[in-house]
């Protein structure tokens, strides 16, 4: 078996690795690279192997950075299986439609304001702005995918097999046991997804990993000790309430997955104990509306306290004072209402989508304050928000920093580094070979240092590019 890491290596976007097995391709992942646009552009586009060729892809969890250039890796010429979670695939469904929808307008967006600046001749000359890919293009993933549920293996061919542990991230997210060769030749290799933490709102607790023989490890908080995730509720409360005080808005951004419906079930419980004003709270995201309703459909992976809701008869993700927006005109509007009120919106790292307008509108008054609710990856405009530099560009115009910005990042998905090295901790016992992906250096490097004064184990953080045999 041979490893390639090809993304989020050193970074924490466009998950995807290769594995050659038998003489056949593997990836696990086909994510998203997000960053600088030139840059990102050339990384979707430009697959390091012949798409045709590979036989497989195996999805931790729908979330963009993992599976969102699927569509590019299906419109050059892939065709084979992807396998996935029923909730993954499920989520797949709107996340990828959505995703091709962005990337359509926003180059249409790109296109006319260069028409008009090239009119007035403050813009010289250029090339028409293509989206990376299209709906039809996402369309065509969709009848790839081959569901399957937790805990049960299933066969790639005839010396390879896959089975999925629930990793507590998101809905459906799941660590990936593959099992390679028979007898005292088999391999296994575990590969972590995005750890989850303990009672985080909606998901279950990380399920503890198998043994196996070489483990590929997410750091995204490798150098980082999370607060309680209890005490998420009283920041989120204290937040609104300061804001409100002053009459300014709570713009959030939030990923339409996972993240959306945390803080919906949060603000369902804030509001019902009293503890925050009775103002208007808007779920401005058509994706994220429909991501709550495959919620609805897989309750079956809900934690003990979301299950009560349904035992009291209720809707976790529904309260008299939240507004789903759906149409066009009535985001357009929220920008003509005077606050106080909430609104949260995608994309989570403010790279695309309606979150972009509300910034636009909102981030020079400093009576509103900008929420960040989860990781911001380098060069994005959440991570130059959450830096706060004076001055961001928002559809490519400088705009001022004066709203406050905050930071939840209590409410993070992903495991801090205890909570990784508890998380792995059944498995060291049998590990040849550890690699941390899925994390900016500092982050695993510090957890590369932990692990060895924890367990006595050295992890490689590979290089993009970088091939491993694995014996």
């Amino acid at each position: 078996m041979q490893i390639t890491f090809w993304g989020a290596v050193r970074t924490v976007t466009g998950s995807m690795h290769e594995l050659r097995i038998n003489g056949r391709r593997y990836l696990l992942e086909c994510g998203l690279y997000q960053g600088r646009r030139k840059e990102a552009f050339e990384r979707n586009t430009q697959f390091p192997f012949p798409p045709e060729s590979v036989a497989a892809v195996l999805l931790s969890h729908a979330h963009i950075d993992h599976s969102g250039n699927l569509p590019t890796l299906v419109r050059r010429g892939f065709s084979a299986p992807i396998h996935a979670t029923h909730a993954t695939a499920d989520l797949c469904d709107p996340m990828l439609r959505d995703s091709a929808h962005l990337h359509e307008k926003d180059a249409e967006y790109l296109n006319k304001r260069f028409q008009r600046r090239r009119a007035l001749n403050v813009e010289p000359p250029g090339q028409r702005v293509e989206p990376l890919y299209t709906v039809a293009d996402a369309e065509a993933v969709l009848p790839l995918f081959r569901p399957a549920p937790m805990r049960t293996p299933v066969s790639l061919d005839d010396d390879l097999s896959w089975e999925a542990y629930d990793a507590g991230h998101i809905l459906g997210s799941a660590a990936l046991l593959l099992v390679a060769g028979k007898a005292r030749k088999r391999i296994r290799l575990l590969f972590s997804g995005d750890v989850g933490r303990r009672n985080l709102p909606i998901t279950r607790d990380p399920e503890p990993p198998p043994p196996a023989d070489y483990l590929i490890l997410e750091s995204t908080y490798g150098a980082r000790l999370h607060k309680p995730a209890e005490v998420v509720a009283d920041k989120l409360a204290n937040v609104i309430n300061r804001t409100c005080a002053r009459g300014g808005k709570i713009i959030v951004p939030a990923f339409a997955v996972g993240r959306a419906q945390q803080l919906i079930l949060l603000l369902h419980e804030l509001a019902d104990a009293g503890r925050i004003p009775s103002i208007p709270i808007f779920l401005d995201s058509p994706l994220a509306v429909e991501i709550t309703q495959v919620f609805r459909r897989h309750a079956e992976l809900y934690d003990d306290e979301t299950h009560r809701y349904l035992d009291r008869g209720q809707d976790p993700f529904q309260f008299p004072r939240l507004k789903l927006i759906r149409d066009v005109a009535e985001s357009k509007a929220l920008n003509d209402l005077r606050g106080p009120f909430v609104v949260i919106s995608a994309s989570g790292m403010c790279e695309a989508g309606r979150i972009l307008h509300h910034l636009k509108n909102n981030i020079e008054d400093p009576r509103n304050t900008i929420l960040i609710t989860g990781f911001q990856a380098a060069n994005t405009l959440g991570r130059k928000l959450v830096d706060k530099l004076p001055e961001v560009p928002i559809f490519g115009e400088p705009m001022r920093l004066r709203a406050e910005v905050e930071t939840l990042n209590e409410l993070s998905g992903h495991a801090d580094q205890q909570e990784l090295l508890a998380w792995m901790k059944p498995a060291v016992r049998s590990l040849k070979g550890i690699f941390l992906v899925h994390g900016e250096p500092a982050q695993a490097e510090a957890l590369a240092r932990a692990i060895r004064e924890r367990y006595g184990l050295e992890a490689v953080i590979p290089d993009r590019g970088q091939s491993f045999q694995l014996d």
